[in-house]
């Protein structure tokens, strides 16, 4: 009695051993899945797949003549959209035959695909004075670019400086290969006083 006793004993052991091994397995085998299935797998794909700092780039027209001129602190491309976030950028349209326009602002998203940049906080466009334009200033919060286009949208108050003219409104859609200007909602433009326009420059010494 004494060895039959002793050996149920040692297989009821072995028996309860091996079925907390075989629980044991399949916790850890529903822990694996439920931890894979948990993980989208789509999260991985809006991380940036390059990043440059202190970067600039010249976009090209199809005849192989430099239309742009892109620079920037910081560049993160995200290759999920085509898209780049830009640091401190600073666009310079250098169309020949064209005065340099620069356009600066706290930050931006290029969307290659669309050739598209939107510029977001303390945007500022300066075009210097030509023999054909008056020198130009535009600020304004954010401002869309259409790089082939050649034009500019902003749904933000935007003032514009024009020679010594000053115009303000709200929503606005400039073109610079027609020079068109417009508002969307009703603007306002202020003129210095015509004697202060018209004045030529005082020399000499005042008796």
């Amino acid at each position: 009695m004494h060895k039959r006793t002793a050996h149920r004993w040692r297989l009821t052991a072995t028996m309860v051993v091996g079925t907390f091994f075989a629980f044991g397995t399949f916790w850890l085998v529903q822990l694996a899945q439920n931890s894979d299935t948990s993980v989208d797998p789509n999260s991985f794909k809006n991380e940036p797949d390059y990043i440059v700092e202190q970067f600039s780039f010249v976009r090209m027209t199809p005849e192989g003549k430099p239309r742009y001129l892109v620079s920037g602190a910081k560049l993160t491309h995200r290759p999920i959209d085509d898209s780049s976030d830009v640091e401190l950028p600073v666009l310079q349209g250098v169309a020949p035959g064209q005065p340099v326009t620069t356009i600066t602002s706290q930050r931006a998203r290029i969307r290659h695909a669309q050739n598209q940049a939107d510029l977001i906080g303390n945007v500022n466009v300066v075009r210097p004075e030509s023999p054909t334009n008056r020198a130009m200033q535009l600020k304004t919060e954010a401002l869309t670019v259409f790089i082939d286009e050649d034009r500019m949208t902003s749904d933000q108050p935007v003032q514009v400086t024009l020679g010594t003219a000053t115009i303000t409104g709200t929503g606005m859609e400039a073109n610079n290969a027609t020079r068109e200007l417009k508002f969307a909602s009703r603007g306002q433009i202020v003129y210095p006083p015509k004697a202060a326009r018209a004045a030529p420059p005082i020399t000499g010494k005042p008796q």
